[in-house]
């Protein structure tokens, strides 16, 4: 009786330890996975907050930017003309073809010392809009820059300004005229782009209007 008695109670005490170490890897696991998403709250809490303060911050950067935007100057025809005597700017990192300030575009060989396309050369050609289409998209950069230099062209360039978003200001602010917002908008129009790293079509990749190019089924 005496060791049936001694052996309940030593199950008994058996029992109660098993119970008291589940009881304790519980709590052990209950702390673990409370610290574990105390920490993981806190890690989406920082990051949430960093990516509002860096909005925000850009957001400051663009109103900034757009506020120091540099005074623009719209060139007339005879300001274009002025520049036949003196040193031109021009396009340079073209293979075969250069367009410079004064709206023409030549051949690399026809460049004077100056800078300046050569007028009077066989190929040389003024506000030329060859292989560009209606919606002032165009195949060859160029071209694009030529035929956006035109004087009649202003109109809708003062449109095109007067409608970027706060990302592009930061890219058109330190523009000064408009052979700048030419070279500018033919190499880096969003209007062209599709997804990131694709054109809506690869032949008309050059624009500088409002309007937007037909995406072009692959």
């Amino acid at each position: 009786m005496l060791q049936l008695l001694l052996f309940c109670n030593a199950d008994r005490v058996f029992m109660t330890s098993g119970i008291k170490m589940w009881y304790a890897a519980l709590v052990r696991f209950i702390r673990r996975r409370l610290v574990l998403g105390i920490i993981f709250a806190s890690s989406l809490t920082y990051c949430i907050v960093s990516l509002l303060k860096e909005g925000h911050s850009r957001n400051m950067i663009y109103q900034d930017i757009s506020i120091e935007r540099k005074p623009f100057v719209w060139r007339t025809l005879q300001e274009h003309n002025e520049t036949s005597d003196t040193i031109c700017r021009n396009s340079v990192q073209g293979k075969s073809l250069l367009v410079d300030d004064r709206g023409y575009v030549c051949q690399r060989a026809d460049m004077a010392k100056n800078g300046c396309c050569t007028v009077d050369a066989e190929h040389t050609q003024r506000y030329s809009c060859v292989s560009c289409h209606e919606n002032s998209c165009c195949v060859i950069y160029e071209y694009c820059v030529s035929c956006c230099l035109d004087p009649k062209k202003r109109s809708m360039l003062e449109v095109v300004l007067s409608k970027l978003s706060a990302e592009e200001n930061v890219l058109f602010h330190t523009i000064t005229d408009d052979y700048e917002l030419c070279l500018t908008k033919c190499r880096t129009s969003s209007h062209s782009v599709l997804h990131e790293n694709s054109y809506k079509d690869p032949s008309l990749k050059h624009c500088f209007g409002e309007r937007q190019p037909e995406t072009k089924p692959d």
